[in-house]
């Protein structure tokens, strides 16, 4: 209520809600047993923290792009696990923290019709929630973030790569699998008809 405002409290976030074109938004429960649905990141910050040591940080400033789709995948990768990294704000300076998860998206069906970003490979973000220093919480893309790994990443240049544009398909090509019932079967290249019409005539060859 209005006469709340400035208040906080300490909830559990449980789930999340994916909307095609707004802001990850997030479901919690409040110790009194209430169910609070659909909010922003930016409503947050750390339990160890006190309130007026956590900077205010706008939506925006914490997570960089909506959602992509309305699935979503929540992964906690074993990799990043308890991984330290820092990402660049709009503001251009960098924001310390730790991960968290990490939330993707895709669309589920050929059935449905696709009319979202997900499956563009150069559109495609997925979103890594971070535990920020300063108390909030983050959610940013690969292309915003560098980790630091003691073991591993010693390389102090600026990463220069271009974006992934491909569209990767193992089964693209000119071969097929032979016409046979062998487990161990071969593979084939794919022939021209125009020049084999061995399919015609009863198997016979058009010169015979």
């Amino acid at each position: 209520m209005d006469e709340n405002k400035g208040q906080y409290s300490d909830c559990v976030i449980f789930s999340i809600s994916s909307i095609s074109g707004r802001a990850i938004l997030f479901n919690i429960m409040l110790p009194n047993g209430a169910c609070y649905w659909r909010l922003p990141i930016s409503a947050f910050f750390q339990k160890q923290f006190d309130r007026t040591q956590v900077p205010d940080m706008q939506v925006h400033e914490l997570e960089l792009w909506n959602c992509f789709s309305y699935w979503p995948s929540v992964t906690c990768f074993d990799w990043l696990d308890g991984l330290r990294g820092k990402y660049l704000g709009l503001d251009k300076k960098f924001y310390h923290g730790k991960y968290l998860f990490t939330i993707d998206w895709a669309h589920p069906d050929v059935n449905i019709i696709d009319t979202e970003h997900s499956e563009i490979p150069q559109e495609h973000k997925c979103a890594h929630i971070l535990e920020l220093d300063n108390g909030n919480f983050a959610a940013q893309p690969n292309n915003r973030i560098l980790w630091h790994c003691t073991s591993y990443t010693t390389d102090n240049s600026w990463p220069d790569y271009k974006v992934q544009t491909t569209y990767w398909d193992a089964e693209d090509s000119s071969m097929v699998t032979e016409d046979s019932d062998k487990m161990f079967y071969q593979m084939e290249k794919i022939k021209d008809h125009a020049e084999d019409l061995t399919f015609e005539n009863d198997g016979r060859k058009k010169d015979e």
